[in-house]
């Protein structure tokens, strides 16, 4: 799970100015602001309209974001009100000087300091494993058509140098609406590893998800499932190329894609390996209840924890089960408000069970996508793998915990019967296979690695050893 769960992350800020013969706050401010044990550097860009009201945008550089517009501005004498209704957000603050301003930034029932001073300070942060052209191999576009969806994909075939034909690889990206590259936070993570891969000697295809980028279809509608047939109008596409080898072509696949990777070849045994990074191996409702423990035990004292975590639990289960989207909503909703009514406004707050929240959990439950990922096991498709497959996960991925999933992984492919696996713990990665300090989501967008040069190796390495 990548971009499902990083919405907390994406901070949007606006400004107002002293009532008592202002001079406009105009111009670029910046701050940080501390959230789950990581500093987010924020900037703001202020500007006047003709009608005397200020708007703004707002730049969070570690986080590759830029030009996020503000909705409200509003100003009472010195005190500035902030108002983001859209992620149920708010700050407000007051002017104590010319260039400073000390406030509070009040989200998900937290409050968080937010001091501001003149100027945009901050940098965007480097990247320095992006690649740069001309690149030493063959890049073309490309389109893949998925005729059982009625869809068109656009995408990107690297082929290396030489007399092919080659080994091939096609990369899965994880959840939410990604480009080719796998874009979050800054980062290009398939971009770097479709270079390596193809200085490595194999041909590369990645493609935009369906509704995103270039790419035909509707995302918002789509789950898994769906995911899949796209995977596999691709894998067929990459077969058929004459540069490419048909018998040497595996999937590789990021979080959800992992899942999408283990369903193609579970159906495709002429598949020739599979790389499964940071996949579950259980289903979605395991795998969220494990995910929100890994996320907030660190945040939350252990009685409040085991309740957030059991609601949570009870409401996954009725998403997963419950049919009738409308029967589940008011179910999900009722155990919100039941859980809420044994807590004290204090208890309510320090969970966050606000009323916008609870909107939020009762939306994002309802989706398509989400009920078919809860209820969704991959071990079924992981039991029909004979191919050879790769498994990582990092040690301090909170998203998908390496210890509930590697041993699941590795129970299901000894099932099946492969003697050709390979399970192996990534030491002090986090879920995008970066080095990190604390695995929490707050810190992909402020390290400037964006794939760990030895899961990089790992990954080329194995696969040339089984397509030798």
């Amino acid at each position: 799970m990548c971009k499902h769960l990083l919405s907390f992350l994406l901070l949007l800020v606006s400004f107002t100015t002293m009532a008592q013969q202002p001079a406009p706050l105009t111009g670029d401010w910046n701050g940080s602001l501390k959230v789950m044990g990581t500093e987010l550097p924020l900037i703001f860009h202020i500007s006047l309209a003709e009608d005397g009201s200020l708007s703004a945008t707002m730049d969070s550089p570690k986080q590759g974001a830029t030009g996020i517009p503000v909705q409200q501005v509003r100003q009472v004498q010195d005190s500035l009100y902030l108002d983001l209704k859209n992620i149920g957000a708010a700050y407000v603050g007051k002017l104590t000087g010319p260039g400073a301003i000390d406030g509070q930034w009040k989200q998900g029932g937290q409050s968080f300091a937010l001091q501001l001073k003149k100027g945009g300070a901050a940098e965007a942060m480097r990247r320095p494993q992006e690649p740069t052209k001309p690149y030493p191999y063959q890049e073309t576009e490309v389109v893949v058509e998925n005729k059982a969806a009625g869809i068109s994909l656009a995408g990107t075939l690297t082929v290396p140098q030489g007399k092919g034909p080659h080994p091939a690889v096609l990369l899965l990206t994880g959840s939410g609406p990604q480009d080719r590259d796998q874009t979050i936070l800054g980062h290009k993570p398939f971009l770097v590893l479709a270079d390596y891969l193809t200085r490595q000697g194999f041909a590369v295809l990645r493609l935009d998800d369906r509704g995103t980028g270039k790419s035909g279809g509707d995302f918002a509608t789509a789950t898994t499932a769906d995911f899949a047939s796209d995977a596999e109008a691709a894998f067929n596409y990459l077969k058929n190329q004459p540069s490419i080898n048909k018998k040497k072509v595996g999937l590789l696949g990021h979080s959800e894609g992992a899942l999408l990777a283990a369903k193609v070849a579970a159906k495709y045994p002429e598949t020739a390996f599979v790389v499964l990074l940071a996949g579950n191996a259980v289903p979605g409702t395991e795998l969220l209840v494990a995910q929100n423990k890994a996320l907030f035990e660190k945040q939350l004292p252990e009685e409040q924890l085991q309740k957030y975590l059991q609601l949570r639990e009870a409401q996954f289960k009725v998403a997963a089960t419950e049919k009738d989207v409308a029967k589940a909503a008011a179910q999900i909703r009722q155990l919100e408000q039941e859980a809420k009514a044994k807590l004290t406004p204090q208890e309510q707050l320090q969970l966050g069970l606000t009323d916008r929240a609870e909107q939020t959990v009762v939306a994002q439950l309802s989706s398509p996508w989400m009920r078919y990922y809860l209820a969704y096991d991959p071990a079924p498709a992981l039991r029909k793998l004979k191919m050879p497959v790769l498994a990582l996960n990092g040690t301090k991925d909170l998203q998908v915990p390496h210890q509930q999933n590697l041993p699941a992984t590795e129970k299901a492919l000894k099932a099946a019967g492969n003697k050709k696996y390979t399970i192996q713990e990534m030491p002090n990665l986090n879920h995008l296979f970066q080095t990190a300090k604390t695995g929490s989501p707050a810190e992909y967008g402020q390290l400037e690695e964006t794939f760990a040069p030895a899961a990089l190796q790992v990954v080329g390495d194995w696969m040339k050893g089984v397509v030798k």
